[in-house]
């Protein structure tokens, strides 16, 4: 695993430093090293927790959590990543408007999927009141 995030921590560095070069001739260029970079590691990051998360998922299922729950946190989880790296994304373009527009949007996603979760809760707290 250590082996795996030295190559990622290279991997992203070079990326970087070919982005820093490329913006000095061509910043849409070095947009698209930052992009092709950034989704290269997220698809990677992907597969590396495919198996914990399966486990994870058992867990929890195992414990007496509904399906509806789990699936939330861990769409919960992929808007998070997806957000936070689009902001930054936009931010290192020099569009600080779109970053925070890309911001708002996650958190508003989070809360539209988060509305089932909440209806649970309220029928669990009136069921026990």
């Amino acid at each position: 695993m250590v082996d795996n995030c030295f190559s990622v921590g290279i991997f992203c560095v070079c990326g970087a430093l070919i982005s820093v070069i490329l913006k000095q001739y061509c910043s849409e260029e070095a947009l698209a090293v930052s992009v092709g970079v950034c989704a290269s590691v997220l698809i990677g990051f992907v597969v590396m927790l495919d198996a914990p998360f399966a486990e994870l998922r058992g867990m929890m299922l195992s414990a007496g959590i509904s399906e509806g729950c789990i699936s939330v946190i861990f769409k919960a989880v992929g808007i998070c990543c997806i957000t936070h790296i689009s902001a930054e994304l936009c931010r290192d373009s020099g569009e600080g408007a779109m970053a925070a527009a890309a911001e708002l949007w996650g958190r508003g996603a989070l809360i539209v999927i988060a509305v089932p979760v909440l209806e649970e809760f309220v029928g669990l707290l009136d069921t026990l009141i």
